[in-house]
């Protein structure tokens, strides 16, 4: 739902051109719904959801951590009042020169999957903490996840060994269930391999310290989802089902549940147009599309709600697609989108739940089209 303060922004400031607007207010509250349902978990906001600066600096006063994927995202985490102690560099595909530079910045937590990531990090990053993700299956999850991230859990056990043995500290594992989980039990398989990881180490003599549960954590598109309050007391009933009376250090890294439901993009109708005239089905394009920031339409994984002037009208389903000169740019065909049947040219739209993963998808310039303009209040 809208907030009342971004539908007045784009009343009284009419912004041009297909944009993104942002409620802070929202984004507090999504964090402290957090912390109220994981208290002994450390949030690492997941910054490439949308690293707009107003929002690491509201997170940073909060006391938000920064799940970080590449150099500058950590330079804009401490820009915006991170220590370096509360950055982790959560990407296991790094430039030997990229973990110098976080190391040099003081950053001492990376991720690693492999032997020779591992190999990287200990030349430069030397006795730095090193946690290794472990590849879960993401059932469930609405954009799941490929297995371009993480290992067998043999394998983790086997890199998490080498990484001691190379001088780095053995830190703990971690896995992601796949964005926009709309089951509570997600993490329960995932966190029984944690534990697993966690008892072969110890026989080893290595003892792991934290478990990094990942992001996942959804936002309302067009369907309810379970509150953060629920998925906290079933992440917390697996905790202690696998680790008992020792549970270990906890992260969480929720991107999407932190800031989708915080925006909404302004869009606007080019073109209603039928393929033939005996088509039913019209096609609806609008100001953005695929390379403007939707890009997580992509086999219509997230299906937007999206919000009309004469929602109250008759509807039929559409063909929805973007603007550009690209045959891919098409947002949803497969299932139609139903749209008011009175909907023209000229008509304005609000495409709902686009806080996150939009803006740092915008494409720079593709068709000339500007990247997504973004407000945040």
């Amino acid at each position: 739902m809208t907030t009342a303060r971004i539908l007045d922004f784009i009343r009284t400031r009419r912004p041009d051109g297909p944009c993104l607007v942002m409620d802070l207010d929202v984004v507090r509250d999504n964090f402290l719904s957090f912390r109220k349902a994981l208290p002994d978990s450390s949030i690492f906001y997941a910054v490439k959801a949308n690293p707009a600066p107003e929002i690491l600096r509201l997170l940073a006063g909060l006391g938000s951590s920064f799940d970080c994927a590449s150099v500058a995202e950590i330079e804009m985490a401490m820009k915006a009042g991170a220590t370096a102690a509360r950055v982790s560099y959560g990407n296991t595909i790094k430039k030997e020169r990229d973990i110098a530079r976080a190391h040099a910045l003081g950053v001492s937590m990376f991720a690693v999957d492999s032997h020779e990531e591992v190999e990287k990090v200990a030349r430069a990053a030397p006795g730095a903490r090193v946690f290794c993700r472990v590849l879960t299956d993401g059932e469930g999850a609405e954009w799941p996840l490929s297995r371009k991230f993480g290992c067998v859990p043999q394998m983790a056990v086997d890199v998490l060994v080498y990484a001691h043995q190379l001088g780095l500290v053995s830190h703990g594992v971690s896995f992601h269930v796949g964005s926009q989980m709309t089951r509570l039990d997600a993490w329960d398989s995932a966190l029984g391999d944690a534990r697993r990881v966690f008892d072969k180490l110890a026989r080893q003599g290595i003892h792991l310290k934290m478990v990094n549960m990942g992001g996942g954590f959804p936002t309302r598109y067009l369907k309810d989802i379970p509150t953060a309050q629920a998925y906290g007391q079933a992440i917390l009933a697996s905790l202690r089902k696998h680790f008992g009376n020792h549970i270990p250090e906890t992260i969480i890294e929720p991107g999407r549940g932190m800031v989708g439901n915080a925006g909404a993009i302004k869009a606007e109708v080019v073109l209603v147009s039928r393929k033939s005239d005996e088509d039913d089905v019209r096609w609806v394009f609008l100001d953005i599309g695929k390379f403007g920031g939707l890009a997580e339409t992509m086999d219509e994984a997230i299906r937007y709600s999206i919000v009309t002037p004469r929602d109250g009208d008759a509807m039929s389903p559409c063909v929805l697609a973007g603007p550009t000169c690209d045959s891919a740019d098409v947002l949803y065909e497969k299932t139609p989108y139903p749209m008011p049947v009175s909907l023209t040219i000229g008509d304005e739209v609000l495409i709902e739940g686009t806080g996150a993963y939009t803006t740092t998808y915008s494409a720079v310039a593709f068709n000339g089209f500007e990247p997504l303009r973004s407000y945040v209040i």
